[in-house]
Parts: structure tokens; C-alpha cells; sequence
């Protein structure tokens, strides 16, 4: 009889979102090893084999969220909301855990953030039981990229307080940044930094079928949701007036660790960069274009940006794609494209795209645009990578030319990262993430030190 885990994940299969996915990959393979329990608000089918599933409603007061959205007051939630609205879950989280914690008697209690309300349910129920608690978090909530302000100081003191907490009352955390684990394990003292491991984000080099893509055309994608709508926007046309004091007043206390230049989150740059290639090579007027796959924004908004931009001519932008068909999109396109924001004070970023593995599991050219940081340096050394700033329209430009031109001769280029797919396969990062829950239950049964229950 195998031995049993409770699984708290907030999102899960059929969600799209980094957590979701990265969640329902490594329970897939874990329930090899475990019986799996998870409580999670996505509602089915779930579609992961071997893993019981129980859907647990937010009591999130949705209707009064709304009203507030509506009349453009969102900073008193940011304010009052505290860490995320996913706050208004941990209750009724907490009660279908116990109950399941009674029924199946895990091994250990497993909790996937973002969102970061969700590790309260793991540490609740941990102290409830004496159950063994690991926690993954797959984004640092004092990661500058991606909380690069918080409505005040207060809240930001209290995100990293929240951080440390669950450093010290959890058997094992995961992080799948190096970078932010360094920075976090730096201010623990020494017992809890033991607890901290590092397990990247995966990719499956079996979800790829590659396909050879139109001899006529070159095609650069990007997968996700790119930013940097507004800023591209209010570039062109500042608020002004009553805009521009409502502006203000969102604005007002803010606590801001680093600036970041979220146009060149946008397709802004590289949409220039492909509009100088096609400058430079007249004849490949509408043969080279940017395909933007999983905006989320309004229709509207995109249109408004891309054409401020100058760009609406050479970039596509199309709305949310189901998961299983975003590996079977990079593997037709010529290039594919992966940008993070530029930081205007030069600091190193933490993040680590998720669609940086994925990527990594093709056989396709990539460009990547980050700033000095944890994905530059993990793409450094990998085969067919270009990497530039995210601001450097010139050197995107130089490598759209070059692929775009070998393609067009009939000579596209590709490159074997088969040596990558051990590293990369969700089977190795199951069992790196099996080994951390290990740990946490020997280091629950070792007695060593936690936070006081």
C-alpha cells in the first residue's frame, strides 16, 4: 500500500496559469510513488491520472470586488486585501483538509503557490495535525521582478515577514530561482536555511512535435501574456486632468524596490527591431511577423498600444490558448521570443520565465531579452540561444536578420538540445521534488528545530 499525500494547490489543472501546470505535472509523476489527495478552487475536469481531486469554493465576496473594480478603486484592495484575495480560500481550504487529513492520514502535507495565501493553509493544518510540511513557491514574494513595488512599506515589511514565516514553519521549502533562494537563505538563520531546495520549472520534450514551418514566411512567437500595454499607451498620449490626479492617488504611498521599464515587456521593441529588418530587406515585407499567443488583455487596449507603437504592421496578437497546444505553436514557429522587463537602476532580476524550459525543449532558434539576472545566466551556455537586453532594438534586429535570411535561403537553422531533455523532463524534476518531501519528513522526524506551534 503506498503511502499518501495532501496537496494544496489554489490553482491546478485545468488552469494555465505557472502553478497550475507546474503542479499537475509533478503530481502526475508523484503519484507513482504516493496516493495523492488535492484541494485546490479550480474547478474540472482536472484530467491528472491517479490524483483525487476535491474543488473547494472561495468565500472571496466577488459581487463587492466588482463594484469596487468597477468604480476604479482597486487600491483599497490593495490596501486592505492582505497577502492576495485568494485569502477569503484559506478557511474553507483549511476545513476540506481536515477533513481529508483525518480520511487519508498523509505522509506529508505538499501546498503550491502563487498565490501566497495559500502556503496559511499548509501551516494551519500542519500545526493542526503534526503533519510534515513542505512548501513550493514558485515566485519569491520579495522577488523585485515580480513585486517590484507594494502599496506601501507596511506591506512590503509584511511580504517578507510572510516569507520568513513559512521558512520557519515548514519541514522543506522550494524555490525555482536560484537567485531569489540565495537572497532569501542569506537572512535565515542557519537550521532553516537547510530547509531550503531548489527545483526548477520543467518542460517534456515528448508534448513537442516539431514541424517545419513555411518556406514563404518567418514567424517569431512568443507564448504568454506580455505587459506593458499601458505604458506603451501613455507614452504617446499622458493622462492629463482628472486622469492624471487619479494616477497620482494610485500611486500614492507606494513602496518601490526597483523600477522597471515595462514597455520592453511589451512587443514595442522587438516589433521595431522586426520593422528595421524588413527596412533593411524590403522583399520581406509581410514575411516576417511576431505572433503573440495568451493576451489576456482587452482587444482594444492591444490595438490602441501596437498601433502607438508603430507596430501593428508586423505583430499579431491573439487571445488565451489551452496548454496542450502551446507546445505544438513554438515547435512551428522560425524563432521564438522571450522577454522580461528592463531594470532602470541595473540590478540583477530573480525571476525565471516558466516558457524558458519550454522553449529549451524544442529544437528552435531563441531570443531571449532579459536583464542581467537568474534567466540570463541560466541561458548563457545553452545551445541556439541569442541573448540581448531588453531594450537593445539593434542587436534583435541583427539576429532577426540572420535567421530570417538563412531561412529564407533555404537553409533555417535549428539546434539539438536532446542532451537538455534529462535535465529539463518533468520525470527528473518529480523525482528532485520527491527527494525535498523526503527530507521533510526525516527532518520532521529528526525533531528539529520549527516555529513555535
Amino acid at each position: 500500500m503506498k503511502p499518501t499525500l495532501l496537496c494544496i494547490s489554489q490553482s491546478f489543472a485545468p488552469d494555465t496559469t505557472p502553478t497550475g501546470i507546474r503542479a499537475s505535472k509533478l503530481l502526475d509523476r508523484l503519484s507513482a510513488q504516493w496516493d495523492i489527495a488535492v484541494v485546490t478552487e479550480a474547478r474540472g475536469p482536472h484530467g491528472v491520472n491517479g490524483v483525487r481531486v476535491q474543488s473547494v469554493r472561495s468565500r472571496r465576496p466577488t459581487r463587492l470586488f466588482a463594484a469596487i473594480r468597477r468604480l476604479r478603486l482597486d487600491k483599497l484592495l490593495e490596501l486592505a486585501v492582505w497577502p492576495d484575495d485568494s485569502i477569503f480560500w484559506v478557511v474553507p481550504a483549511v476545513l476540506a483538509g481536515r477533513r481529508l487529513i483525518r480520511e487519508i492520514k498523509p505522509s506529508a502535507i505538499v501546498v503550491f503557490m502563487m498565490p501566497y495565501s495559500a502556503g496559511l493553509v499548509g501551516v494551519v493544518l500542519s500545526r493542526l495535525t503534526g503533519v510534515p510540511l513542505v512548501l513550493n513557491l514558485d515566485d519569491s514574494p520579495t522577488c523585485t521582478d515580480m513585486h517590484p513595488y507594494f502599496p506601501t512599506r507596511l506591506h512590503y515589511h509584511l511580504a517578507r515577514k510572510l516569507e520568513d514565516f513559512y521558512a520557519a514553519s515548514a519541514d522543506a521549502v522550494v524555490y525555482v530561482s536560484e537567485t531569489n533562494l540565495d537572497a532569501v537563505r542569506a537572512r535565515q538563520p542557519e537550521h532553516v536555511r537547510q530547509r531550503l531546495h531548489l527545483v526548477r520549472y520543467g518542460a517534456d520534450r515528448t508534448d513537442v512535435r516539431q514541424q517545419p514551418t513555411r518556406d514563404t514566411h518567418f514567424e517569431i512567437a512568443y507564448v504568454g501574456a506580455m505587459s506593458g500595454w499601458w505604458a506603451l499607451i501613455e507614452q504617446d498620449a499622458p493622462p492629463a486632468g482628472l486622469k492624471r490626479l487619479f494616477r497620482a492617488w494610485t500611486r500614492l504611498g507606494r513602496y518601490e524596490r526597483t523600477v522597471l521599464d515595462q514597455r520592453t515587456s511589451s512587443p514595442a521593441v522587438i516589433g521595431r527591431a522586426i520593422v528595421d529588418a524588413i527596412d533593411a530587406h524590403p522583399d520581406w515585407a509581410g514575411r516576417v511577423r511576431l505572433a503573440v499567443h495568451g493576451n489576456p488583455y482587452p482587444p482594444s487596449v492591444v490595438a490602441r498600444a501596437l498601433a502607438g507603437a508603430a507596430v501593428d504592421g508586423v505583430v499579431d496578437v491573439s487571445g488565451p490558448v489551452p496548454h496542450d497546444e502551446v507546445a505544438q505553436i513554438i515547435a512551428e514557429a522560425d524563432l521564438l521570443f522571450l522577454t522580461l522587463p528592463a531594470r532602470t537602476d541595473g540590478s540583477r532580476g530573480g525571476r525565471i520565465s516558466a516558457k524558458t524550459y519550454e522553449y529549451l525543449a524544442t529544437d528552435r532558434p531563441i531570443l531571449a531579452a532579459a536583464p542581467q539576472g537568474e534567466n540570463w545566466d541560466y541561458l548563457q551556455d545553452k545551445p541556439g540561444v541569442w541573448l540581448v537586453a531588453p531594450d537593445d532594438r539593434r542587436g534583435m534586429s541583427e539576429v532577426v536578420q540572420q535567421l530570417a535570411a538563412a531561412k529564407f535561403a533555404g537553409t533555417p537553422l535549428s539546434f539539438d538540445r536532446r542532451e537538455l531533455s534529462g535535465q529539463l523532463s518533468y520525470d527528473t524534476r518529480a523525482q528532485e521534488f520527491a527527494a525535498v518531501i523526503h527530507a521533510g519528513i526525516e527532518r520532521r522526524r529528526d525533531g528539529e528545530p520549527q516555529a513555535r506551534r
